[in-house]
């Protein structure tokens, strides 16, 4: 089948770049949330991004006016049922997922694909709760979206092969990279990524390092482009936690529980980079290490 429109459910820092690449790649795009002030605030977002693209050159300003042009927004959830391929991008909470596509799924047409950008949620659970587990997918961007060049696709245990090969076509035709991935806990990136920044966590907390020595030894050891710690921060803490749950949780293996260091930062509420504090202080420039 051929994918022209594209839903997108949620317009915060994911749904607001899926929503521009599929713009800049031709496809037309309404974009839905519960808060106009988000809608507002993508739409913002999303013209800014695109502007410091034609300024860099990426893009012509041609481009930047005819995909902005492309995108629509909605508050109305069944405003979406016209779409070809629906992709999932808010809270990382299984409740409030299962809940958007329980009431989406009465407004679809019989050939709509629909997909979740979920980090680490069980595909086929998720695909169970609707209408349509055969065509129902993994659509996995990494952020930022616009610079980041792979997409993980997760089949289900029922996804069918016609829907698993619309949406590699999407992803070629976004310029981007396709890395097919089992449905199992974290799929591919966040099983290996997040461990890795438990890891840190539990280095930190166990006093082997401090934050910018642990930071340090894996940009100049590793080759890393920024320290665990600090991509803990950018990911966000609370995302962080949630992820390590669902391996933990999900793989029943205790290599897999969450450092209590990390738990503790996303009780107090340090989040990382949106909070303005994790493990460091985004409040002075340049930040601190806050341990």
């Amino acid at each position: 089948m051929e994918i022209q429109k594209v839903g997108v459910v949620g317009a915060g820092q994911m749904g607001n770049g899926i929503a521009h690449v599929l713009a800049l790649a031709g496809y037309d795009v309404l974009l839905n949330d519960v808060s106009q002030e988000a809608l507002d605030a993508a739409i913002q977002t999303i013209d800014s991004n695109m502007e410091r693209q034609a300024t860099r050159g990426k893009i012509t300003s041609d481009q930047h006016k005819e995909a902005l042009g492309r995108i629509k927004t909605d508050l109305r959830l069944p405003s979406l049922g016209a779409s070809d391929l629906v992709i999932e991008a808010a809270t990382e909470r299984e409740t409030v997922k299962t809940a958007i596509f329980e009431d989406l799924v009465p407004h679809l047409q019989p050939h709509t694909i629909l997909t979740s950008n979920t980090s680490s949620i069980s595909i086929t659970r998720l695909a169970s709760r609707t209408d349509r587990p055969e065509k129902f997918m993994g659509f996995h961007f990494m952020n930022p979206v616009p610079v980041m060049q792979l997409v993980e696709l997760i089949r289900g245990i029922a996804t069918d092969e016609e829907a698993y090969k619309a949406c590699l076509t999407v992803v070629d035709n976004l310029n981007k990279t396709a890395a097919s991935a089992e449905d199992f806990p974290g799929f591919i990136v966040n099983r290996i990524l997040m461990p890795m920044i438990n890891e840190a966590v539990y280095t930190l907390y166990e006093g082997v390092g401090s934050v910018s020595s642990i930071d340090s030894s894996l940009r100049l050891g590793a080759n890393h482009p920024m320290g665990p710690l600090e991509l803990a921060d950018f990911i966000g803490l609370d995302t962080c936690l949630a992820i390590m749950n669902v391996l933990h949780d999900g793989l029943a293996d205790t290599k897999y529980r969450p450092c209590p260091l990390l738990t503790k930062y996303v009780e107090a509420g340090w989040l990382g980079r949106k909070t303005q504090r994790g493990f460091y202080d985004y409040r002075q420039d340049p930040p601190v290490p806050t341990r």
